[in-house]
């Protein structure tokens, strides 16, 4: 290896660990300042972390996020979104990954233990907007949006650019293939995948 190889390679490692640990200290001071309760965590990049007064936004150990391209190169570009409403709970346990997702939560949203949330996933526990187009049209509509629960169990790995819609289960073990559009809660021990998301087999 020639010295301008060496050196050039020497300054690429010291600018790595540079913006990693400026990217984890702007991280904890989103967090703190947005009263998050937080065991710990490492970040590629920083995410984008909104929690309105009264809602609750709770992470467990060894929590990794990736936010943009460079943390997990599989053609996602976002950064991780964190919204969590009025009177809203997001809770994320130990052991948990994910890259470039979307967590908005206006009810409640459960991650379990050691759960992968692959590249551009995102997880709504709400239809944002009413069902109905007479109350969609009128100042009325953000008030009967539908909203319901939604739980991921331990263990489970959400593919790339799936999502997971309000009201869905995701009992433990399970595996959602990349691009699935879930609709329906899955039972533990199953592999699902499609739009909408079917079961495929058991594991």
């Amino acid at each position: 290896m020639s010295l301008i190889s060496l050196i050039f390679k020497s300054f690429r490692k010291i600018v790595y660990i540079a913006t990693v640990g400026a990217n984890n200290l702007c991280a904890r001071c989103l967090f703190i300042g947005n009263n998050v309760a937080y065991k710990s965590f490492h970040t590629n990049g920083i995410p984008y972390v909104m929690v309105a007064r009264g809602g609750k936004f709770s992470i467990g150990k060894n929590f990794a996020m990736n936010n943009g391209i460079k943390g997990n190169p599989i053609g996602c570009y976002e950064r991780c979104t964190f919204f969590v409403d009025r009177g809203a709970v997001l809770t994320i346990g130990d052991n948990v990954g994910m890259s470039q997702a979307a967590l908005i939560c206006h009810k409640s949203i459960t991650i379990g233990n050691n759960v992968k949330i692959g590249g551009g996933v995102c997880i709504y526990d709400t239809d944002f907007h009413s069902l109905d187009p007479v109350i969609r049209r009128s100042s009325e509509d953000l008030k009967n949006r539908a909203e319901k629960p939604v739980v991921i169990g331990n263990d489970v790995f959400i593919g790339a650019k799936s999502i997971i819609l309000k009201g869905v289960t995701i009992g433990e073990n399970s595996v959602i293939g990349a691009g699935s559009v879930v609709t329906k809660s899955v039972s533990a021990n199953q592999i699902w995948a499609g739009n909408p998301a079917k079961f495929i087999r058991s594991i």
